[in-house]
């Protein structure tokens, strides 16, 4: 969706200050800090309601990903937080996630997906336990809170959108910049998927070592009733050393195909098993009951989702892969790595039998077709050592 600058701004203004409600507010829901976006000539997409940065004129792509890897980036998402909280806010989440949510410590963050009751996967994302019954869930572009409430019957919980909003800096330089950007330092444990709670810029922020890069870096929290600008200030400028700017989706698109990460809506779907997407490990059946369990207990627990290289090309998203003149299977998203100097990819293979190290012919955005193989994931960091701050990446430019 691309929007004129005055369009933009007029959402802005109307939805910062409070004005009557309007339809824009509601469904394109502009981020607090996107004053700090639109000197770039952003253009938007909607996601969560919200809008997202789809690309800038600071940066090109290759650009952007070279600042992930060897610097550091800054980018304002979509990412909706819910706020699950009451006696009974841990069993409903068990009842609705795939994993144990009675192992998420407070101060401890987990990823976690939900299924329908067929087995289906509906959003995924981070889960914050702030409190003992007071939980933030940040979630891709989806709809959980109708799943929530629908599940919540009976139970003494308060399903409800608390108003935050969710910011990344990433990258091997962003512990450099929370540094400069605490008031009162570092805090004393903030390991990867921790969550902390700090002052920046003299206002309450929620910190979390998290991030959809697979890079070093940490997510903050912009609370309601607080000078968010403040804060986006003072970030900003604890970023100028190293020439840290806003930036687009472009910052994650091929970092976090490369590690493995899915995206809510193209990677997986209403159609797709945990199985079927790789993550079956993060299916905890011992548990007990939880939605999609009877279901994902008789599915075929087999992956069918894999990365991709091809030499030369960007694989044209949709049904594009085959072997030998038969279709094959789907691709979900791709990117060209600058690292890697290749077109990388996430697959859906349609067989089972077909895995790592299967070579497929590609149809790619030039509209040619090319020789390709498929993969594990993470392509490199097998181990994910980068985001956890125990291997320090940075690599030459190529």
């Amino acid at each position: 969706m691309i929007l004129p600058h005055r369009l933009k701004v007029a959402v802005t203004v109307e939805q910062m200050s409070g004005d009557r409600p309007n339809e824009l507010a509601r469904t394109m829901a502009p981020h607090p800090l996107i004053h700090q976006e639109l000197p770039y000539d952003p253009t938007y997409f909607v996601y969560n309601r919200r809008l997202a940065t789809g690309s800038m004129n600071n940066l090109s792509a290759d650009e952007v990903y070279w600042r992930v890897r060897r610097s550091v980036i800054l980018r304002h998402t979509g990412e909706l937080p819910l706020e699950i909280k009451g006696p009974d806010a841990e069993k409903l989440l068990n009842q609705v996630f795939t994993r144990d949510v009675t192992k998420n410590r407070v101060g401890r963050c987990s990823y976690q997906f939900a299924c329908y009751d067929y087995g289906g996967m509906i959003t995924d994302g981070v889960l914050v336990r702030l409190e003992k019954d007071r939980f933030w869930y940040g979630q891709s572009d989806g709809d959980l809170f109708s799943w929530l409430l629908a599940n919540s019957r009976g139970l003494d919980v308060e399903v409800s959108d608390p108003k935050v909003w969710v910011s990344q800096v990433q990258g091997p330089k962003s512990m450099e910049v929370l540094a400069a950007a605490l008031d009162d330092g570092m805090p004393g444990s903030f390991k990867y998927f921790d969550m902390a709670e700090v002052k920046i810029a003299g206002q309450p922020v929620v910190l979390t070592r998290s991030g959809f890069t697979n890079e070093l870096g940490w997510e903050f929290y912009l609370l309601p009733n607080t000078d968010i600008d403040a804060v986006g200030a003072r970030i900003l400028e604890a970023g100028k050393p190293f020439d840290m700017t806003p930036t687009s989706a472009d910052a994650f698109r091929t970092r976090r195909i490369e590690a493995g990460l899915h995206n809510a809506g193209s990677d997986f779907d209403e159609t797709t098993t945990p199985f079927d997407a790789g993550l079956g490990h993060m299916v905890d059946f011992d548990k007990g009951d939880f939605c999609g369990r009877t279901a994902l207990l008789k599915a075929d627990r087999r992956c069918r989702t894999w990365g991709l290289r091809i030499g030369g090309g960007v694989a044209q998203i949709g049904r594009n892969l085959e072997m030998n003149g038969k279709g094959v299977g789907l691709v979900c998203s791709s990117a060209w790595s600058p690292f890697q100097q290749c077109g990388v990819a996430l697959v859906r293979l349609d067989s089972t039998e077909l895995g790592p190290g299967t070579d497929l012919e590609a149809m790619c955005t030039d509209g040619k077709v090319r020789p390709a193989r498929t993969c594990t994931t993470p392509m490199y960091d097998e181990k994910r050592e980068i985001p956890r701050g125990l291997r320090v990446d940075i690599p030459p430019m190529a």
